[in-house]
């Protein structure tokens, strides 16, 4: 929920803006050729003024800039809010190979209950604010609890 880029500078600036930890120009650029293999479309937008993208580009942006601090866990709070469903699985893709491939830990909010529980190793649902259910997303998608309450099924 709000993707906080620099709108009026280039994606390519948005993304070295999360490089601080980074310490030497081989590392940041092995990671931006990381960022470009995760998301094609980031790597033909990097000279485009982040506030010009789509949000789903945006998003993409944020993700990246994020992924470029090197972090151990990668907290995502409704990366699929407001973006075209085409998208969406794009990003989804993308976060199932952050953790498959770099064992990054990810916590993600998201209102959409069945793509999360797609991604969800772990998985909670939540009722006023208490734990209604939990388990691995797998299981919670065959839930019939959470079926109706969360799915329309």
């Amino acid at each position: 929920e709000g993707r906080r880029l620099f709108g009026r500078m280039t994606v390519l600036d948005n993304l070295l803006a999360g490089a601080h930890a980074v310490g030497s120009r081989a590392g940041v650029r092995a990671r931006l050729d990381e960022i470009y293999a995760l998301f094609p479309r980031v790597q033909e937008r990097r000279a485009q003024l982040a506030g010009s993208l789509s949000g789903g580009e945006q998003q993409m942006v944020a993700i990246g800039r994020a992924m470029m601090a090197q972090p151990r866990l990668l907290m995502l709070d409704e990366p699929s809010l407001g973006i075209a469903p085409k998208i969406v699985a794009e990003i989804a893709g993308a976060i199932q190979r952050i953790n498959r491939d770099s064992g990054i830990a990810i916590v993600l909010v998201e209102q959409n209950a069945r793509l999360a529980l797609r991604l969800a190793h772990q998985a909670y649902a939540f009722e006023h604010g208490e734990v209604v259910r939990s388990g691995k997303g797998a299981e919670l998608l065959a839930d019939p609890f959470v079926q109706k309450a969360y799915l329309g099924v």
